[in-house]
């Protein structure tokens, strides 16, 4: 996944594929998986070979194959990977891509994102997309035919804000689903620095994020940019499922800044702030640190020496 961004068409966060002109040998619901795609040699169904996709029978008109994806998150499109993973004498030989913003899109309210485009098969095909307009639906065409493993929408989220700022409850503002986004870390060895901000719960140990071994002095971080300036009211640093390799404590930074540059919040251009004091941290368990709101855009956790967090969830309200 490309840093910093989310794929905002995975089953994950309530995407789903809702219409295709054909699905006769792997049904449309696959292309969505949040899964990778396997391969299980000797599987079959009454229709030939299973696969671990979408794909369509061979056509014998001019036309083409096409499947909607409503997104699970709404936001803008900035990469997508159009995974052939295992299509090999099957796999379409172009695609194209339209988007549209509408709740409900019809015929008249698609628009071009992606021109046809070749694509190889067994791999992953990766394209930029220059689409500045927040999308909630996607068009895969395929041409003429065949199989498409995944399709993975890699954007930023565009939440509800209207439904954000009359909450009348915090919000978690570090959230990836409201506009909360890793910006880097020291170091991501065994688990991803997004899960960190993912929401619900992981399902084991590599739903989060995890750092090697520290061998040397120093400590492990990561910095996160709210979804929205925030008055921090509550902050929780979970390390659900981490037993023998959580930290040993932590403390947490913040800093309310325009800053755009990572490298000038990783490397000590930006003031930053303590707000959590050296924390003791234990196994498997919420931790949880109250205080006087703070008001800050960006938040450093960091961890002593090394270990794994599942979630950091950051509650509050969005300032004007």
């Amino acid at each position: 996944m490309p840093p910093g961004l989310v794929d905002l068409a995975s089953d994950f966060f309530g995407g789903k594929a809702i219409a295709t002109s054909d699905d006769f040998f792997a049904p449309m619901e696959n292309l969505i998986k949040t899964s990778d795609p396997v391969f299980i040699a000797d599987k079959y169904t009454d229709r030939g070979k299973w696969m671990d996709g979408w794909e369509s029978r061979r056509k014998r008109t001019p036309e083409y194959d096409w499947c909607i994806v409503r997104l699970g998150l709404p936001g803008v499109l900035r990469t997508i990977d159009v995974d052939t993973s295992y299509f090999i004498g099957n796999f379409p030989s172009h695609c194209s891509l339209d988007g549209s913003s509408a709740e409900v899109p019809t015929e008249d309210n698609w628009t071009p994102v992606l021109g046809k485009v070749r694509l190889a098969g067994g791999s992953h095909n990766l394209f930029d997309i220059d689409h500045p307009e927040e999308l909630t639906h996607l068009r895969l065409n395929i041409y003429p035919d065949g199989g498409v493993a995944r399709l993975r929408a890699y954007g930023e989220v565009m939440p509800d804000w209207n439904r954000l700022k009359s909450s009348k409850d915090p919000i978690d503002l570090a959230s990836l689903v409201n506009g909360g986004r890793v910006l880097a870390s020291s170091d991501s060895f065994f688990g991803h620095q997004e899960n960190l901000i993912m929401p619900g719960r992981p399902a084991n140990m590599g739903g989060g994020w995890e750092t090697r071994r520290r061998r040397g002095p120093g400590y492990d971080w990561i910095i996160v940019r709210l979804g929205a300036r925030t008055a921090i009211q509550r902050i929780a640093v979970e390390t659900e499922h981490y037993k023998g390799n959580y930290p040993d404590r932590c403390t947490i930074d913040a800093a309310d800044t325009d800053a755009t540059l990572t490298e000038d919040l990783a490397t000590g251009k930006v003031q930053w702030r303590e707000i959590v004091a050296s924390a003791k941290l234990e196994a498997d368990s919420i931790r949880t640190f109250e205080g006087e709101p703070t008001i800050a855009t960006h938040l450093r956790l960091n961890i002593y020496p090394d270990g794994g967090i599942s979630r950091l969830r950051v509650f509050g309200k969005i300032v004007e």
